[in-house]
């Protein structure tokens, strides 16, 4: 529908844990024409594709979502494996800094702990255990700590491949799942006592990085035939 201004792969291939059989996992940010929110009709904030298991937002949707320390959004900007970038993409990484702030200490910590009463109450349910929620439930545990102490969005979790993939294929007792999952959380609340990330995101960079890219698409310049 509208060109990409970005597109990254993510899921097991980013994460440095992917198998054979694996899926390619892919996240795109596009920038609507600037004259095509003036009408009544607005743009779309979002769309699917146009590749299998894509998903694409619209620019000031993710820098909203982004802002709010969104886990999924922010793997985004710090993706390893980036498929594709324009100027706008390229601004966008270029601002990336500006999202972080204290807050994803609770996001990437209500995240995971989401995900763990899924898998107990599955497990109380039916006797259970979702293994692959929970080993992404350690993994975003894992990166938020690493988050709040570096102020870079860990995204490649293979030196901890093995440990993870245990947990995934139901060789880790229950037991030790959730006793590493506890001594994670502890360590994501002391590393949140010290994080050197600002309150807030830097909402004033963000609107000057949204400024910027409306004005580039104000007049877009014609795709060759």
């Amino acid at each position: 529908m509208f060109p990409l201004a970005l597109s990254v792969v993510v899921g097991s291939r980013a994460y440095g844990l992917a198998g054979p059989g694996s899926d390619h996992d892919r996240r795109g940010v596009f920038v609507a024409p600037t004259k095509s929110f003036w009408g009544l009709d607005k743009p779309p904030t979002h769309f699917d594709g146009p590749r299998d298991e894509q998903f694409n937002w619209e620019i000031e949707r993710f820098c909203v979502l982004a802002a709010q320390g969104n886990p999924t959004v922010l793997e985004v900007l710090w993706s390893p494996i980036v498929e594709s970038i324009g100027p706008d993409g390229e601004d966008l990484l270029g601002a990336r800094q500006a999202f972080l702030s204290r807050r994803v200490a609770q996001t990437y910590g209500s995240y995971a702990r989401d995900q763990l009463t899924r898998v107990r109450a599955r497990r109380a349910r039916t006797g259970e255990t979702n293994h692959k929620q929970a080993m992404h439930m350690i993994r975003l545990l894992v990166a938020g700590a690493h988050l709040l102490r570096t102020g870079e969005v860990l995204v490649d979790v293979s030196p901890l491949r093995d440990r993870l993939l245990a947990v995934k294929h139901g060789d880790v007792p229950w037991d030790d799942v959730t006793g590493w999952s506890d001594r994670l959380l502890a360590d994501l609340d002391r590393a949140a006592a010290s994080t050197s990330l600002p309150e807030h995101p830097d909402r004033s960079r963000v609107d000057d990085l949204l400024h910027r890219v409306r004005e580039r698409n104000l007049h877009p310049v014609p795709s060759p035939p």
